[in-house]
C-alpha cells in the first residue's frame, strides 16, 4: 500500500475494479488499477491481475499496493531497502509488509523450498485433517479427488518442488501433490475462519473450530499436479542429493547448455536443480567468478582439480577432507552448501510473523542487493549481481549499474509520526520481505 500525494483524501479504493478492454494493460476480466485517492484508472499498471508492479498514479501520485491492488492515501513511506530486498522495486509499500509465510514471496528457491516441508511438518505433525481438498476458482492446478474422515500431511522438497503426501488414518489409498512454488508461493496454518487472500488450496484440520493449512500464492505463477512424479527434466536436488547432483554436471559438459555465460548456466535446473537468482549471485561472488564467464570453461577446470585433490587426500583422513572442502570448495560445492547455509540462518522460520527472519536473510547477503554490487540483464533478462568485470561474454550495449549506498533502516520503522495503514484487500501476515 503506498501513500499518495493526496494527504487530504479520505478512504481507500480498491484498485482491481474489473476492466474493460483497454483500461490499463489487463482488459477484459483483468483488473484495471486505479488511483485510491480518487479512483482514475492508472496507465501502465498492472501487466496481469496478480503483477507485482507498482504503477503511479499521473493525479495523485499515489501507487498501486504490489501485493494486494489497493492503494491507500496518507500510507507511510517504509525504508527502501525494506522493500529493495522484498522485491526489488521502488520505494514505498503497505503497512502489512509482503509477507513470506514458509517460503518466499517472490521467487522461491531450493532453500525455502525445503523450509517449506520443514514448517508443515512441524506445524502439521500432530494435526489429523478431514473431508475434502477446498480449491479456489483460480488456482492454477486440478481439483485434489481426495476425501477422507481422517488423514494426515506430511511434505518432501526436492530442488524447486514439494511433495505433500495426503494419508488416511483409516481405509483408503494415499494422495501425492507436487507444488511448484513460482514467483511467491508459501503454505501457512491459520484459523479457517481467517483464510488470507489468494489460498488457492485448502486442507481443513478435524478440530473445532477448524485450521486450515493453505499454498497461498499471490501472483499466481506456481501451481500443483496429482501423483508423486518429481518433474522429469529436472536433474538431482543441490541440497538433499549432492554427489548425483555434481556427477550429472560432470559427466554432461559437453552438453549446449554450458556454452552459455555460467551464470545463465546456474538457472538450468536441468543441471542446477534449486539454484535461483540470489544463490547464484552469492555462489559466484564468493569465488569471485565473472558472471558472464563461459560456464564450459569454469566447469571443466574443476576436472584437474578433483584429480589433483585426490592425490593429496590420499593420506588424508575423511574429517580433514571435509575440513579442506569447507576451507577452499570449489563452485559445486558451494551449489550445495550455501543453500544450506540459508536453511540454517532461518532459524525463526517455523514462526512465518518472527520478526527476525527478514534481518537474519538481509545480513546474510554478500551480494545480492548489497550497495556497491554492480548489476547487468542476462542473456533471459534476470538481473545478475556481482562485483568487478562482468566476463567476456556480458550482453553487448549494457552499462553495468552500481547499487548505491543507502542508511541502514529497520525495516519494521516507520516514518516519523505516521501510523500504517493495513491493506483491506490483502491479508498477508507482517512476517519479513522476500527474496
Amino acid at each position: 500500500m503506498v501513500g499518495g500525494a493526496d494527504a487530504g483524501s479520505q478512504g481507500r479504493i480498491c484498485c482491481t475494479q474489473p476492466g474493460t478492454a483497454g483500461e490499463g494493460e489487463g482488459g477484459g476480466s483483468f483488473p484495471s488499477p486505479r488511483c485510491g485517492a480518487r479512483g482514475e484508472p492508472v496507465p501502465g499498471g498492472h501487466s496481469n491481475k496478480d503483477n507485482g508492479d507498482q504503477a503511479a498514479c499521473p493525479v495523485c501520485v499515489s501507487r498501486v499496493c504490489p501485493h494486494g491492488g489497493t492503494t491507500a492515501p496518507g500510507a507511510p513511506r517504509w525504508p527502501r531497502s525494506a522493500w529493495e530486498a522484498g522485491r526489488g522495486g521502488a520505494g514505498r509499500v503497505c503497512g502489512q509488509r509482503r509477507g513470506r509465510g514458509s517460503g518466499a514471496a517472490a521467487m522461491p528457491e531450493c532453500p525455502e523450498l525445503h523450509l517449506a516441508g520443514r514448517y508443515i511438518n512441524e506445524a502439521c505433525g500432530g494435526l489429523v485433517f478431514s473431508g475434502g481438498v477446498e480449491r479456489s476458482a483460480v488456482g492454477r492446478g486440478p481439483e485434489v479427488p481426495f476425501r477422507s474422515e481422517a488423514y494426515r500431511i506430511s511434505a518432501t522438497a526436492r530442488g524447486k518442488e514439494l511433495r505433500l503426501t495426503l494419508a488416511p488414518l483409516g481405509p483408503g489409498a494415499a494422495q501425492d501433490l507436487v507444488f511448484r512454488f513460482g514467483m511467491s508461493g508459501s503454505f501457512r496454518l491459520c484459523p479457517a475462519a481467517e483464510l488470507p487472500r489468494h489460498a488457492h488450496l485448502r486442507f481443513l484440520t478435524s478440530e473445532s473450530p477448524p485450521r486450515a493449512l493453505c499454498f497461498v500464492d499471490v501472483r499466481r505463477f506456481g501451481s500443483w499436479r496429482l501423483g508423486d512424479a518429481w518433474q522429469l527434466d529436472r536433474g538431482p536436488c543441490v541440497v538433499s542429493e549432492y554427489q548425483a547432483f555434481r556427477e550429472n554436471v560432470m559427466k554432461n559438459l559437453d552438453d549446449k547448455a554450458f556454452d552459455k555465460p555460467i551464470c545463465e548456466a546456474l538457472l538450468n535446473q536441468k543441471f542446477f536443480n534449486g539454484i535461483g537468482n540470489y544463490l547464484r549471485a552469492e555462489i559466484l561472488y564468493r569465488l569471485k567468478i565473472p558472471p558472464f564467464e563461459k560456464a564450459r570453461t569454469v566447469l571443466e577446470a574443476l576436472k584437474d582439480r578433483e584429480q589433483t585433490r585426490r592425490k593429496k587426500n590420499s593420506s588424508l583422513t575423511l574429517s580433514k577432507k571435509l575440513k579442506q572442502m569447507r576451507e577452499n570448495p570449489d563452485l559445486l560445492e558451494l551449489c550445495h552448501t550455501v543453500p544450506i547455509e540459508v536453511i540454517a540462518t532461518e532459524k525463526n522460520l517455523l514462526d512465518p510473523d518472527h520478526s527476525d527472519n527478514y534481518a537474519a536473510f538481509k545480513n546474510w547477503l554478500q551480494c545480492y542487493l548489497v550497495p556497491g554490487m554492480s548489476s547487468l540483464r542476462d542473456h533471459n533478462g534476470r538481473t545478475i549481481w556481482f562485483q568487478g568485470e562482468p566476463g567476456p561474454m556480458a550482453p553487448k550495449g549494457q552499462r553495468s549499474r552500481k547499487k548505491r549506498a543507502q542508511l541502514k533502516a529497520d525495516p519494521e520503522a516507520l516514518t516519523p509520526e505516521v501510523q500504517p495503514l493495513p491493506c483491506e484487500c490483502c491479508t498477508l501476515p507482517p512476517s519479513r520481505g522476500a527474496f
